[in-house]
């Protein structure tokens, strides 16, 4: 059955100061189609949502709409100037009898239609936008990096909502489990050209890499051919020169079409450098009260991060993540209880709003302006991990363009910005990194590198982010922040921690009571027995140690795959060394915990 149409682009050129960003681009969005716009940082994405939009004229092409047919765009920075309210403005296009419709997204996504627009942060006013495209319900909805600012119960919400909508989307995202569960097409912007794969996000990472393999190969061919062709034309175009001038304005085209390659934008050379050893032991808290006024952050908190940990914090926005990473490192000082840091500790942080960027500066004068990087009596160098460097050598390793160097840092996208945080912070030595949402706005080659960057690095992190995902690729250790002051300390990461947390096990012990062959249940003396068998703490070990162990045989099976590339000795030595003593390692920690849970199961039983 055929499916009408809702907009399609055809022939679509655009130049932006003299840099061309598409050309002859061309598909069509259909009904029912629930699509991905993937691509690296400023390939392009939000220009042509803007584009389908209408917000942005493409230089040459059309752009068409059937009649009747309603296209709604979330907008990253709205203009709320003629508003009082958040709610004011979410409200504007809609009729009195849809108005409930905002206060249904307003409690799906956690903001307050009373909140004066001049009092509200970026991710208020972001939050107010998709509540007004979800209230509005346009046939097609297009979603420009929806899942920035919500925490993951109001991600959980819109992925809810636009699941059992019966709209159409386009969205843009760095979430992969958002984009994962609601695909089902997915476009790809790769040099100024889109490819469409008529399958949802999660066989989009194997599609790519098929076709820059598929690339790869003709791009040696071609080279091959015209080396040969090259070498016919030395050796023996003075005997032939009239009867093969055709052979020689081949290779002629052949190296044209080389010239007219554009190559595959590389990725940020991205690593944190350890500096000395910290202490085996990092952060010991106990027993820390916290509250402001009525507002309870932490009741009876107590926990202990060792070196090498990768402590993840999770909770709604408001709860108290970010507060508690600062009283972890002594900038809040608790109402009750005492915290202790480890020694020689060398901190780096990553912070949320991105304040420690001045967005009056130039790209240049960020760096060396820093009195941690600045080199003294240089203007044109900074210190790159105790070592001289020049500072468009180093932005140009995080994917900066030369004319970018110049140019002030509030004129750089999302993505650019996070990029050049991250160049400050790898710039440090340190033993302590402090993330807080590093994930927002980065593409996915860079969440993939930034998650291998911190799976190599020596020291400790303590993370707060909502993209779950990357939260399981990282985290060794979950805190879950609730309301009231309760923090919860889980093993392992996001999905580790749901299928740990209470209302899970609840929900497992429901379904073994349904079960008609359930086993009977203990008489009391046998229940009483059983609790007494193990301690509290062998008790707590002995529920972590399932999640742990399949966190350790999922990381001894990348090691391993990462170990069976062909080239990758001769190529890469120090990762290949690195990525052996790791599986070693894991290996052995395996074969520990395996034990462990062999010896508590068996001590359970008695």
């Amino acid at each position: 059955m055929a499916r009408a149409p809702l907009i399609q682009l055809s022939d679509i050129s655009l130049t932006f100061g003299g840099h061309p960003i598409f050309s002859d681009l061309g598909f069509v969005v259909q009904t029912g189609d629930r699509i991905s716009l993937v691509g690296r940082n400023g390939s392009g994405k939000s220009t042509l949502m803007k584009v389908m939009a209408g917000l942005v004229e493409a230089d040459t092409g059309q752009r068409v709409i059937p009649p009747g047919v309603s296209v709604g765009y979330m907008e990253q920075d709205p203009d709320l100037s003629q508003f009082e309210t958040l709610g004011d403005f979410a409200l504007s296009a809609l009729d009195i009898a849809e108005h409930y419709k905002v206060k249904i997204a307003a409690e799906g996504l956690k903001f307050d239609p009373d909140r004066p627009v001049k009092t509200a942060s970026g991710g208020e006013r972001r939050r107010a936008a998709l509540a007004k495209l979800m209230a509005e319900d346009p046939e097609l909805m297009l979603l420009d990096e929806p899942t920035n600012h919500l925490d993951i119960e109001a991600i959980s919400w819109l992925e809810t909502t636009l699941r059992e909508s019966r709209n159409s989307f386009v969205v843009i995202s760095h979430d992969r489990a958002f984009l994962t569960a609601l695909t089902r097409a997915t476009l790809w912007i790769d040099r100024g050209a889109v490819r469409r794969l008529e399958q949802g996000f999660g066989s989009f990472e194997a599609w790519r890499d098929k076709a820059w393999e598929e690339e790869d190969q003709q791009r040696h061919k071609l080279n091959r051919k015209i080396k040969a062709e090259a070498r016919w034309a030395v050796e023996g175009i003075s005997a032939r020169r009239k009867r093969n001038q055709g052979r020689v304005r081949a290779l002629g085209e052949l190296r044209a079409e080389r010239a007219a390659q554009i190559n595959r934008q590389t990725t940020a050379a991205m690593a944190f450098e350890s500096g000395q050893k910290s202490g085996a032991k990092v952060i010991e808290a106990k027993n820390l009260d916290l509250a402001f006024g009525p507002l309870e952050i932490l009741k009876d908190f107590s926990l202990t991060v060792q070196r090498k940990d990768r402590v993840a914090l999770v909770g709604p926005n408001g709860v108290g993540k970010t507060t508690l990473i600062k009283t972890l490192l002594g900038e809040q000082a608790p109402d009750r209880g005492s915290v202790k840091l480890g020694t020689n500790l060398q901190i780096a942080v990553f912070d949320q709003g991105r304040t420690r960027l001045d967005p009056n500066l130039s790209l240049w004068e960020a760096l060396t302006s820093d009195p941690t990087m600045a080199v003294s009596g240089r203007s044109d160098q900074i210190m790159v991990r105790g070592t001289p460097k020049h500072v468009v050598g180093y932005l140009k390793d995080f994917l900066f363009a030369e004319e970018q160097m110049r140019a002030p840092v509030r004129a750089l996208s999302g993505g650019e910005k996070a990029r050049l945080l991250l160049a400050r912070l790898m710039a440090q030595q340190s033993n302590l990194l402090i993330l807080d949402e590093p994930t927002n706005d980065l593409d996915i080659e860079t969440l993939d590198l930034l998650q291998d960057v911190l799976g190599d690095y020596d020291g400790t992190v303590l993370l707060v982010s909502h993209d779950r995902d990357f939260l399981d690729r990282v985290a060794t250790t979950t805190i879950a922040l609730e309301p009231g002051g309760k923090a919860t300390v889980y093993a392992g990461g996001w999905s580790d921690y749901q299928a740990q947390k209470p209302s899970a096990k609840l929900s497992k012990a429901a379904k073994q009571t349904t079960k008609p062959n359930a086993t009977r249940p203990k008489r009391e003396t046998e229940t009483a027995g059983a609790k007494t068998a193990l301690s509290f703490t062998e008790k707590h070990r002995l529920e972590a140690l399932p999640a742990e162990i399949a966190r350790m045989e999922a990381e001894i099976v990348k090691l391993e795959d990462l170990l069976c590339q062909p080239n990758l000795f001769t190529e890469q030595p120090v990762k290949f060394n690195k990525a052996t003593t790791l599986l070693l390692e894991r290996q052995e920690a395996l074969a520990q915990a395996e034990a462990l849970w062999l010896e508590l199961e068996e001590k359970a039983g008695e």
